[in-house]
Protein backbone atom coordinates (compact mmCIF):
# COMPACT_ATOMS: atom_id res chain seq x y z
CA UNK A 1 0.00 0.00 0.00
CA UNK A 2 1.56 3.29 -1.08
CA UNK A 3 1.25 6.53 0.83
CA UNK A 4 0.16 9.74 -0.76
CA UNK A 5 2.43 12.72 -0.96
CA UNK A 6 0.54 14.56 1.80
CA UNK A 7 0.70 11.56 4.11
CA UNK A 8 4.45 11.17 3.56
CA UNK A 9 4.94 14.87 4.20
CA UNK A 10 2.86 14.66 7.39
CA UNK A 11 4.82 11.60 8.56
CA UNK A 12 8.14 13.32 7.97
CA UNK A 13 6.86 16.38 9.82
CA UNK A 14 5.77 14.28 12.81
CA UNK A 15 9.12 12.48 12.86
CA UNK A 16 11.03 15.77 12.69
CA UNK A 17 8.87 17.18 15.50
CA UNK A 18 9.45 14.10 17.68
CA UNK A 19 13.21 14.28 17.07
CA UNK A 20 13.24 17.99 17.89
CA UNK A 21 11.26 17.54 21.09
CA UNK A 22 13.45 14.60 22.12
CA UNK A 23 16.62 16.56 21.42
CA UNK A 24 15.37 19.55 23.42
CA UNK A 25 14.44 17.21 26.28
CA UNK A 26 17.90 15.62 26.28
CA UNK A 27 19.58 19.04 26.24
CA UNK A 28 17.41 20.34 29.08
CA UNK A 29 18.00 17.20 31.14
CA UNK A 30 21.76 17.46 30.59
CA UNK A 31 21.68 21.13 31.55
CA UNK A 32 19.71 20.26 34.70
CA UNK A 33 22.27 17.61 35.66
CA UNK A 34 25.15 20.04 35.08
CA UNK A 35 23.41 22.74 37.11
CA UNK A 36 22.77 20.29 39.97
CA UNK A 37 26.37 19.09 39.88
CA UNK A 38 27.99 22.54 39.97
CA UNK A 39 25.57 24.03 42.50
CA UNK A 40 24.95 20.91 44.60
CA UNK A 41 26.15 22.50 47.86
CA UNK A 42 23.89 25.53 47.42
CA UNK A 43 20.88 23.37 46.50
CA UNK A 44 21.43 21.08 49.50
CA UNK A 45 21.78 24.15 51.72
CA UNK A 46 18.42 25.43 50.48
CA UNK A 47 16.94 21.96 51.01
CA UNK A 48 18.21 22.02 54.61
CA UNK A 49 16.43 25.33 55.13
CA UNK A 50 13.26 23.79 53.73
CA UNK A 51 13.58 20.89 56.18
CA UNK A 52 13.96 23.34 59.05
CA UNK A 53 10.88 25.20 57.84
CA UNK A 54 8.90 21.94 57.68
CA UNK A 55 10.02 21.06 61.20
CA UNK A 56 8.99 24.46 62.58
CA UNK A 57 5.70 24.25 60.71
CA UNK A 58 5.06 20.77 62.16
CA UNK A 59 5.70 22.00 65.70
CA UNK A 60 3.51 25.03 65.04
CA UNK A 61 0.71 22.78 63.76
CA UNK A 62 1.02 20.50 66.79
CA UNK A 63 0.74 23.54 69.08
CA UNK A 64 -2.29 24.73 67.12
CA UNK A 65 -4.15 21.52 67.93
CA UNK A 66 -4.05 22.50 71.61
CA UNK A 67 -3.91 26.32 71.52
CA UNK A 68 -6.26 28.19 69.13
CA UNK A 69 -3.93 31.05 68.20
CA UNK A 70 -2.93 32.59 64.85
CA UNK A 71 -0.14 30.89 62.92
CA UNK A 72 2.33 33.76 63.40
CA UNK A 73 1.81 33.78 67.18
CA UNK A 74 2.23 30.01 67.42
CA UNK A 75 5.41 30.15 65.32
CA UNK A 76 6.80 32.89 67.55
CA UNK A 77 6.06 30.78 70.64
CA UNK A 78 7.83 27.76 69.10
CA UNK A 79 10.89 29.82 68.09
CA UNK A 80 11.16 31.49 71.51
CA UNK A 81 10.80 28.13 73.27
CA UNK A 82 13.55 26.58 71.14
CA UNK A 83 15.81 29.61 71.64
CA UNK A 84 15.30 29.49 75.42
CA UNK A 85 16.02 25.76 75.48
CA UNK A 86 19.28 26.21 73.55
CA UNK A 87 20.25 29.18 75.72
CA UNK A 88 19.56 27.17 78.86
CA UNK A 89 21.71 24.29 77.62
CA UNK A 90 24.51 26.68 76.72
CA UNK A 91 24.27 28.48 80.09
CA UNK A 92 24.04 25.40 82.29
CA UNK A 93 26.36 23.12 80.36
CA UNK A 94 28.47 25.49 78.28
CA UNK A 95 31.57 25.21 80.43
CA UNK A 96 31.13 21.45 80.74
CA UNK A 97 30.70 21.06 76.99
CA UNK A 98 33.80 23.12 76.22
CA UNK A 99 35.92 21.29 78.81
CA UNK A 100 34.77 17.83 77.75
CA UNK A 101 35.13 18.69 74.06
CA UNK A 102 38.76 19.68 74.63
CA UNK A 103 39.39 16.54 76.69
CA UNK A 104 37.70 14.37 74.08
CA UNK A 105 39.82 15.86 71.30
CA UNK A 106 43.06 15.17 73.19
CA UNK A 107 41.91 11.64 74.08
CA UNK A 108 41.00 10.78 70.50
CA UNK A 109 44.32 12.09 69.18
CA UNK A 110 46.21 10.08 71.81
CA UNK A 111 44.27 6.89 71.08
CA UNK A 112 44.69 7.27 67.33
CA UNK A 113 48.42 7.78 67.82
CA UNK A 114 48.54 4.62 69.94
CA UNK A 115 46.69 2.66 67.27
CA UNK A 116 49.10 3.94 64.64
CA UNK A 117 52.10 2.98 66.77
CA UNK A 118 50.68 -0.52 67.29
CA UNK A 119 50.13 -0.98 63.55
CA UNK A 120 53.60 0.38 62.74
CA UNK A 121 55.20 -2.05 65.17
CA UNK A 122 53.55 -4.93 63.32
CA UNK A 123 54.69 -3.77 59.89
CA UNK A 124 51.30 -2.42 58.71
CA UNK A 125 51.34 0.66 56.49
CA UNK A 126 49.65 3.58 58.26
CA UNK A 127 50.28 6.29 55.70
CA UNK A 128 46.52 6.58 55.17
CA UNK A 129 46.15 8.01 58.69
CA UNK A 130 45.55 11.76 58.70
CA UNK A 131 46.27 12.55 62.28
CA UNK A 132 47.75 16.02 62.02
CA UNK A 133 51.06 17.21 63.34
CA UNK A 134 50.20 16.65 66.98
CA UNK A 135 49.26 13.04 66.53
CA UNK A 136 52.21 12.38 64.28
CA UNK A 137 54.55 13.81 66.87
CA UNK A 138 52.94 11.70 69.58
CA UNK A 139 53.30 8.61 67.42
CA UNK A 140 56.95 9.29 66.66
CA UNK A 141 57.67 9.89 70.35
CA UNK A 142 55.94 6.66 71.29
CA UNK A 143 57.94 4.59 68.79
CA UNK A 144 61.34 6.24 69.13
CA UNK A 145 61.63 6.00 72.91
CA UNK A 146 63.57 8.48 75.11
CA UNK A 147 65.51 11.12 73.26
CA UNK A 148 68.11 13.65 74.25
CA UNK A 149 66.87 17.07 75.40
CA UNK A 150 66.67 19.70 72.70
CA UNK A 151 69.72 21.85 72.26
CA UNK A 152 69.60 25.48 73.22
CA UNK A 153 68.81 27.78 70.32
CA UNK A 154 71.90 29.30 68.80
CA UNK A 155 72.22 33.05 68.62
CA UNK A 156 72.78 33.65 64.94
CA UNK A 157 72.28 36.77 62.90
CA UNK A 158 68.87 38.36 62.78
CA UNK A 159 66.53 37.12 60.01
CA UNK A 160 66.51 39.09 56.82
CA UNK A 161 63.69 41.38 55.74
CA UNK A 162 62.63 38.82 53.13
CA UNK A 163 62.32 36.07 55.77
CA UNK A 164 60.29 38.35 58.03
CA UNK A 165 58.03 39.33 55.15
CA UNK A 166 57.57 35.67 54.21
CA UNK A 167 56.67 34.70 57.79
CA UNK A 168 54.31 37.65 58.10
CA UNK A 169 52.66 36.75 54.80
CA UNK A 170 52.14 33.14 55.97
CA UNK A 171 50.56 34.32 59.22
CA UNK A 172 48.26 36.72 57.38
CA UNK A 173 47.33 34.00 54.88
CA UNK A 174 46.44 31.47 57.59
CA UNK A 175 44.50 34.09 59.54
CA UNK A 176 42.62 35.07 56.39
CA UNK A 177 41.76 31.43 55.66
CA UNK A 178 40.53 30.91 59.22
CA UNK A 179 38.45 34.08 59.03
CA UNK A 180 36.92 33.02 55.69
CA UNK A 181 36.15 29.56 57.05
CA UNK A 182 34.42 31.06 60.08
CA UNK A 183 32.42 33.49 57.95
CA UNK A 184 31.48 30.66 55.58
CA UNK A 185 30.24 28.44 58.42
CA UNK A 186 28.33 31.22 60.17
CA UNK A 187 26.90 32.34 56.84
CA UNK A 188 25.61 28.86 56.07
CA UNK A 189 23.95 28.66 59.48
CA UNK A 190 22.36 32.07 58.94
CA UNK A 191 21.07 31.04 55.50
CA UNK A 192 19.51 27.85 56.87
CA UNK A 193 17.88 29.70 59.77
CA UNK A 194 16.58 32.49 57.52
CA UNK A 195 15.13 30.05 54.98
CA UNK A 196 13.60 27.92 57.71
CA UNK A 197 11.87 30.89 59.35
CA UNK A 198 10.74 32.25 55.98
CA UNK A 199 9.24 28.92 54.89
CA UNK A 200 7.57 28.39 58.26
CA UNK A 201 6.17 31.94 58.43
CA UNK A 202 4.30 31.75 55.09
CA UNK A 203 4.00 28.09 54.04
CA UNK A 204 0.95 28.75 51.86
CA UNK A 205 2.83 31.30 49.74
CA UNK A 206 5.59 28.85 48.79
CA UNK A 207 3.10 26.00 48.40
CA UNK A 208 1.04 28.01 45.93
CA UNK A 209 4.21 29.19 44.18
CA UNK A 210 5.24 25.59 43.47
CA UNK A 211 1.77 24.84 42.13
CA UNK A 212 1.93 27.89 39.86
CA UNK A 213 5.02 26.44 38.16
CA UNK A 214 3.11 23.29 37.19
CA UNK A 215 0.86 23.16 34.09
CA UNK A 216 -2.77 23.86 34.87
CA UNK A 217 -3.98 20.40 33.82
CA UNK A 218 -1.50 18.68 36.17
CA UNK A 219 -1.93 20.90 39.23
CA UNK A 220 -4.24 18.47 41.01
CA UNK A 221 -1.67 15.70 40.77
CA UNK A 222 1.17 18.05 41.72
CA UNK A 223 -0.82 19.21 44.76
CA UNK A 224 -1.22 15.61 45.93
CA UNK A 225 2.50 14.92 45.49
CA UNK A 226 3.62 18.11 47.30
CA UNK A 227 1.20 17.55 50.20
CA UNK A 228 2.29 13.93 50.52
CA UNK A 229 5.98 14.89 50.52
CA UNK A 230 5.42 17.61 53.14
CA UNK A 231 3.42 15.26 55.36
CA UNK A 232 6.04 12.51 55.07
CA UNK A 233 8.96 14.81 55.85
CA UNK A 234 7.15 16.44 58.78
CA UNK A 235 6.40 13.06 60.39
CA UNK A 236 9.96 11.93 59.75
CA UNK A 237 11.46 15.08 61.28
CA UNK A 238 9.42 14.83 64.47
CA UNK A 239 10.24 11.13 64.81
CA UNK A 240 13.92 11.83 64.11
CA UNK A 241 14.06 14.52 66.80
CA UNK A 242 12.61 12.07 69.34
CA UNK A 243 15.12 9.39 68.30
CA UNK A 244 18.05 11.84 68.56
CA UNK A 245 17.00 12.98 72.05
CA UNK A 246 16.56 9.39 73.23
CA UNK A 247 19.91 8.23 71.82
CA UNK A 248 21.75 11.22 73.29
CA UNK A 249 20.18 10.83 76.75
CA UNK A 250 20.72 7.06 76.99
CA UNK A 251 24.33 7.34 75.76
CA UNK A 252 25.11 10.13 78.22
CA UNK A 253 23.57 8.35 81.24
CA UNK A 254 25.10 4.98 80.30
CA UNK A 255 28.62 6.36 79.84
CA UNK A 256 28.32 8.36 83.06
CA UNK A 257 27.39 5.18 84.96
CA UNK A 258 30.34 3.33 83.40
CA UNK A 259 32.63 6.19 84.44
CA UNK A 260 33.81 7.38 81.03
CA UNK A 261 35.20 10.95 81.08
CA UNK A 262 33.37 13.33 78.75
CA UNK A 263 30.12 11.37 78.84
CA UNK A 264 28.02 14.51 78.29
CA UNK A 265 29.75 15.60 75.09
CA UNK A 266 29.81 11.97 73.87
CA UNK A 267 26.05 11.80 74.41
CA UNK A 268 25.58 15.04 72.46
CA UNK A 269 27.62 13.80 69.50
CA UNK A 270 25.80 10.45 69.53
CA UNK A 271 22.44 12.23 69.45
CA UNK A 272 23.49 14.55 66.64
CA UNK A 273 24.97 11.72 64.56
CA UNK A 274 21.72 9.77 64.98
CA UNK A 275 20.33 12.15 62.34
CA UNK A 276 22.39 10.17 59.79
CA UNK A 277 20.99 6.62 59.64
CA UNK A 278 23.42 3.66 59.84
CA UNK A 279 26.58 5.64 59.06
CA UNK A 280 26.03 8.10 61.91
CA UNK A 281 25.62 5.27 64.43
CA UNK A 282 28.88 3.65 63.24
CA UNK A 283 30.80 6.93 63.54
CA UNK A 284 29.35 7.60 67.00
CA UNK A 285 30.25 4.07 68.14
CA UNK A 286 33.85 4.40 66.94
CA UNK A 287 34.22 7.75 68.76
CA UNK A 288 32.73 6.32 71.98
CA UNK A 289 35.00 3.24 71.95
CA UNK A 290 38.14 5.28 71.17
CA UNK A 291 37.34 7.71 73.97
CA UNK A 292 36.71 4.81 76.38
CA UNK A 293 40.05 3.09 75.67
CA UNK A 294 41.81 5.71 77.79
CA UNK A 295 39.97 4.33 80.86
CA UNK A 296 40.99 0.70 80.23
CA UNK A 297 39.74 -2.35 78.40
CA UNK A 298 36.85 -3.11 80.73
CA UNK A 299 35.28 0.39 80.42
CA UNK A 300 35.90 0.25 76.66
CA UNK A 301 34.16 -3.13 76.40
CA UNK A 302 31.29 -1.81 78.55
CA UNK A 303 31.01 1.25 76.31
CA UNK A 304 30.97 -0.98 73.22
CA UNK A 305 28.16 -3.10 74.70
CA UNK A 306 26.29 0.12 75.57
CA UNK A 307 26.72 1.33 72.00
CA UNK A 308 25.35 -1.98 70.65
CA UNK A 309 22.36 -1.73 72.99
CA UNK A 310 21.65 1.89 72.01
CA UNK A 311 21.97 1.02 68.33
CA UNK A 312 19.57 -1.92 68.76
CA UNK A 313 17.12 0.32 70.61
CA UNK A 314 17.30 2.89 67.82
CA UNK A 315 17.09 0.43 64.91
CA UNK A 316 14.62 -2.14 66.22
CA UNK A 317 12.45 -0.24 68.71
CA UNK A 318 12.32 3.53 68.26
CA UNK A 319 12.65 3.83 64.49
CA UNK A 320 10.07 1.12 63.60
CA UNK A 321 7.56 2.46 66.13
CA UNK A 322 7.95 6.17 65.35
CA UNK A 323 8.53 5.97 61.60
CA UNK A 324 6.54 2.94 60.50
CA UNK A 325 4.01 5.20 58.75
CA UNK A 326 6.42 7.91 57.67
CA UNK A 327 9.04 5.88 55.79
CA UNK A 328 9.24 2.34 54.52
CA UNK A 329 12.67 2.12 52.89
CA UNK A 330 14.73 -1.10 53.04
CA UNK A 331 17.99 -0.60 54.99
CA UNK A 332 20.20 -1.87 52.15
CA UNK A 333 18.60 0.56 49.70
CA UNK A 334 19.05 3.48 52.08
CA UNK A 335 22.67 2.53 52.84
CA UNK A 336 23.49 2.25 49.12
CA UNK A 337 22.04 5.71 48.45
CA UNK A 338 23.91 7.10 51.45
CA UNK A 339 27.21 5.85 50.08
CA UNK A 340 26.39 7.12 46.58
CA UNK A 341 25.29 10.59 47.68
CA UNK A 342 28.14 10.80 50.19
CA UNK A 343 30.74 10.08 47.50
CA UNK A 344 29.14 12.47 45.01
CA UNK A 345 28.11 15.37 47.29
CA UNK A 346 30.21 14.83 50.43
CA UNK A 347 28.89 15.29 53.95
CA UNK A 348 25.79 17.13 52.72
CA UNK A 349 24.72 14.17 50.59
CA UNK A 350 25.43 11.74 53.42
CA UNK A 351 23.38 13.71 55.96
CA UNK A 352 20.43 14.42 53.65
CA UNK A 353 20.29 11.05 51.91
CA UNK A 354 17.25 9.80 53.82
CA UNK A 355 14.90 12.77 53.18
CA UNK A 356 15.99 12.85 49.51
CA UNK A 357 15.28 9.13 49.13
CA UNK A 358 11.97 9.65 50.94
CA UNK A 359 10.96 12.32 48.42
CA UNK A 360 11.91 10.06 45.52
CA UNK A 361 9.91 7.18 47.04
CA UNK A 362 6.80 9.33 47.48
CA UNK A 363 6.97 10.44 43.84
CA UNK A 364 7.54 6.90 42.54
CA UNK A 365 4.66 5.51 44.64
CA UNK A 366 2.34 8.25 43.40
CA UNK A 367 3.14 7.72 39.72
CA UNK A 368 2.83 3.95 40.08
CA UNK A 369 -0.60 4.37 41.66
CA UNK A 370 -1.63 6.88 38.99
CA UNK A 371 -0.48 4.59 36.18
CA UNK A 372 -2.31 1.60 37.65
CA UNK A 373 -5.48 3.69 38.03
CA UNK A 374 -5.20 4.89 34.43
CA UNK A 375 -4.84 1.33 33.13
CA UNK A 376 -7.89 0.20 35.12
CA UNK A 377 -9.96 3.10 33.79
CA UNK A 378 -8.80 2.40 30.22
CA UNK A 379 -9.77 -1.25 30.53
Amino acid sequence: MTMSKDERSRTRGDLAWAISVGGIGVVLFTALLAFTWYFATTLLLIFTGMLLGLGLNALTGALGRHVPLPHAVRLAIVCVALALMLAGIAYLGGATIAEQASLLSKTLKSQLASVRSFLDSHGIDTSFFDLGNGAADASSNATSGPTSPPAAPSRGPLPSAGALASSGGAIVSQTFKLLLGTIHGVGNIFIVLFLGFAFAAQPAVYHDGLLFLAPARHRTRVTLVIDRIAETLERWLIAQIIVMLAVGAVTWIGLALIGIPGSFILGIQAGLLAFIPTVGAIIAGVIVVLASLASGWIPALSAFLLFMGVHAMESYVLTPILQRQALDIPPATLFAFQILLGVVFGIWGLALALPLVAIAKVMIDHFKTYQATSLVEAA
